[in-house]
C-alpha cells in the first residue's frame, strides 16, 4: 500500500502524518507537492494540518484549488482511502468531499489540549482497530474546529452512522452534536479536527492514535462499493 502525503504552502503536521506512517508504521509513504497533478500509482491520500495558504478567505478555501485536488477527488471516487486531519479536515468539506463546514471555535480562541473522544463508529476502514463506543485521548489544535451543518444533514450523518468520533465530555470548540469526525456516504473519506499522528508513541502521552493507521494499512486496499 502506497500512500501520498500531500505538502500544501503553510502544512505544518505533513511530517508528523510521514513519521507515524513511515517511521511507526513502517509504510510505504511519500510527500506529494500541492503543484502535482496526478497521484497515480498512489493506494491512499493524507491531508495533513497547518495553515495551508495561510488561512486567507478562511481555512482550506484556497487549498481546494491547488492543483493536486482534482487528483485526489479522483482518487477518493475511486474509493481510494481518503484521510484530513485538522486543515485537511477543512480541505475535504471545501472540496465537497464531506458534508459540512468549520467555522471558528464558539471561544473565538484557538484550542491547544488533549481531549477525550467517543469512537461511534468502528466500522470503517479507518476504526475497525478501536471497540464500538470506546474512550480515547488525542489532542487538538486549532482556531476553526466548529462543526457546523444543517439539522437535515446532521440528521443524515447520524443515520447513515457517518459520525465516526465525537467529543466525549466537554465541546472543545462547539462543534454541533459534539461532532469531531464524520465519514462520507461512501466510507473511503474520513476528516477530523483531532491528530492522530500525534498520538502514536507512549513518548507523545498516548498511543490512542496508531490503531487508526493500523486500521488504515489493513483495510485500505479494499475498495469500497460505489
Amino acid at each position: 500500500m502506497k500512500i501520498a502525503v500531500i505538502q500544501f504552502p503553510g502544512s505544518n503536521c505533513d511530517i508528523d502524518l510521514y513519521s507515524a506512517l513511515h517511521d511507526v508504521c513502517n509504510a510505504d509513504v511519500e510527500y506529494v507537492s500541492h503543484k502535482a497533478t496526478s497521484l497515480d500509482g498512489f493506494d491512499a491520500v493524507m491531508l495533513p494540518g497547518g495553515f495551508s495558504y495561510g488561512d486567507y478567505l478562511r481555512a482550506g478555501a484556497i487549498a481546494r484549488f491547488a492543483n493536486v485536488m482534482p487528483a485526489v477527488i479522483k482518487l477518493a471516487n475511486e474509493g481510494k482511502p481518503v484521510f484530513g486531519t485538522c486543515n485537511g479536515f477543512q480541505i475535504l468539506t471545501e472540496a465537497g468531499l464531506l458534508p459540512g463546514a468549520l467555522k471558528k471555535n464558539d471561544s473565538q480562541k484557538f484550542v491547544c489540549e488533549t481531549v477525550p473522544l467517543e469512537v461511534v463508529n468502528n466500522n470503517t476502514l479507518f476504526t475497525t482497530q478501536y471497540q464500538a463506543h470506546e474512550r480515547i485521548t488525542l489532542p487538538i489544535a486549532h482556531g476553526e474546529g466548529s462543526y457546523y451543518a444543517d439539522e437535515k444533514t446532521l440528521d443524515e450523518l447520524e443515520a447513515n452512522h457517518q459520525v465516526v468520533f465525537r467529543y466525549a465530555s466537554e465541546n472543545p470548540n462547539g462543534s454541533l452534536r459534539n461532532i469531531a469526525g464524520i465519514v462520507n456516504k461512501r466510507g473511503n473519506v474520513l476528516g477530523m479536527m483531532p491528530h492522530p499522528e500525534r498520538a502514536v508513541e507512549a513518548l507523545l502521552g498516548s498511543t490512542d492514535g496508531l490503531r487508526l493507521f493500523k486500521s488504515l494499512l489493513e483495510n485500505g486496499t479494499v475498495k469500497t462499493e460505489a
